[in-house]
């Protein structure tokens, strides 16, 4: 399925061959989030995470921007009784839910990244960016004290310091310091964004599915200070006891790449 340049629609899903690409499809509005979006989001995630033949997810935007975050027109529109009702927590649900996703995660940055969507591309494993990438936490001028998950992610992905530069000064950033703060792992040129993406994605996607799933939980729990020592013992042994693992001993020992079945 093709996304349609001429129209704004809720986020539209694609699969193939093992790999979820999740694409932001409002380019007149620089992708920007809509409640809608948010309950569409969730949707697709619930469906990846049923979906074992999915091994890698990547979202990008329609366009020239990544996403300019949420409708903060929508915030005004709610708070005049003009905005239909919707969970106001809906945004940091939506998020938290893309971070615990058991499959590994890409944001391609094909653009600017603004206001909420900085932590929709946080909460992504990998960050490629293009040249034209920047963003931009407005917050502060808009008299918003961010949320509990967002703020952890931040302190936790790109450090103290730079949490607070982003936050307390909400001025844009460019892509060159982006990747020196940690916000993006690479920048590659715009015509090579996807193809560099979809290598990533193969990359990631030809490792074991359960192990892949059992150390991103590990390492972004350790990153919340949250790992629960007995279920990282137990996910230990459920990956050392499944056949993934022996596959990858085998494979490893006849020189030829494993295939792996998620079990």
């Amino acid at each position: 399925m093709t996304a349609d340049k001429s129209a704004s629609t809720t986020p539209i899903l694609t699969i193939a061959e093992g790999k979820a690409t999740i694409r932001l499809n409002r380019p007149a509005e620089h992708n920007r989030l809509e409640p809608a979006d948010l309950e569409a989001l969730i949707e697709i995630y619930d469906r990846i995470a049923k979906d074992v033949s999915i091994r890698v997810l990547v979202i990008t935007g329609t366009g020239k921007s990544f996403s300019s975050g949420f409708h903060i027109g929508a915030l005004k529109e709610r708070k005049e009784g003009k905005q239909k009702e919707y969970d106001p927590n809906a945004f940091e649900k939506m998020v938290d839910k893309l971070e615990d996703l058991r499959v590994p995660t890409i944001a391609a940055l094909n653009g600017g990244v603004y206001g909420g969507s900085t932590d929709l591309a946080l909460a992504c494993d990998f960050r490629i960016g293009v040249d034209a990438t920047r963003m931009f936490m407005p917050a502060a001028r808009l008299g918003i004290v961010y949320y509990q998950s967002g703020l952890r992610r931040y302190v936790s992905r790109i450090g103290l310091n730079n949490a607070k530069r982003l936050f307390l000064t909400a001025e844009p950033v460019e892509a060159k310091e982006l990747l020196a703060m940690g916000y993006l792992s690479e920048i590659v040129p715009a015509d090579q964004l996807m193809t560099r993406v979809d290598a990533l994605a193969s990359q990631i996607a030809a490792n074991a599915p359960l192990a892949l799933a059992m150390t991103k939980k590990a390492l972004n729990d350790v990153a919340a200070g949250r790992l629960d020592p007995n279920w990282h013992e137990e996910a230990r042994t459920l990956c050392a006891k499944s056949d993934d693992h022996q596959e990858g001993l085998k494979a490893w020992a006849e020189k030829r790449k494993p295939v792996f079945s998620g079990r």
